[in-house]
């Protein structure tokens, strides 16, 4: 029993310390993450007081430019879609995944959002691969490929695709 209570203190600590590190990590991509998405303001994230670190919360504020730091939940759903964009993509610049699903992330933004969230998307295309599901039709239009479901006769659906890549070779030569 004091072997297996020593094993797990110590496997305790060993994973306090790797959060600790993963999450000052994480914190500094998050700032600047967050600036660049906005082409300004400050975020941050603060691990909130917990006897043990691994179960406990954190706390979000952001300041978008022209507003004031505030908790993220008095901010607009655009806003609060592009600080989670900057907190997703602060994890992805500490541990990389080869692919990542997005639904309708772009949803709540505006067009300048938009435009900085698929800048966003292109700057990490190099590392993962985006399956992006969006009714947005500036998204569509920056994807390599579209697939969609349509219904040409009641009842049976089909998948579509389309090779924007090729299209876009093909219309200009």
């Amino acid at each position: 029993r004091e072997s297996l209570m020593s094993a797990i203190g110590e496997i305790n600590r060993t994973a306090a310390k790797k959060f600790d590190e993963t999450f000052v990590d994480v914190r500094n991509h998050f700032k600047d993450m967050f600036t660049n998405l906005f082409g300004g303001g400050e975020a941050d994230i603060f691990a909130l007081s917990s006897d043990d670190p691994l179960e406990g919360g954190v706390q979000i504020m952001a300041r978008p430019p022209g507003k004031k730091l505030e908790n993220i939940t008095a901010l607009s759903s655009g806003e609060r879609a592009m600080t989670a964009a900057a907190l997703l993509f602060a994890l992805y610049l500490v541990k990389p995944s080869p692919f990542c699903m997005l639904d309708e992330l772009d949803a709540p933004l505006d067009d300048t959002n938009v435009d900085n969230y698929i800048n966003l998307l292109k700057s990490f295309v190099h590392r993962t691969q985006f399956i992006v599901i969006t009714h947005n039709k500036r998204t569509m239009e920056a994807a390599d490929r579209l697939f969609g479901i349509t219904m040409a006769e009641q009842g049976i659906s089909s998948m579509t695709s389309v090779n924007l890549e090729k299209a876009r070779q093909i219309s200009e030569g």
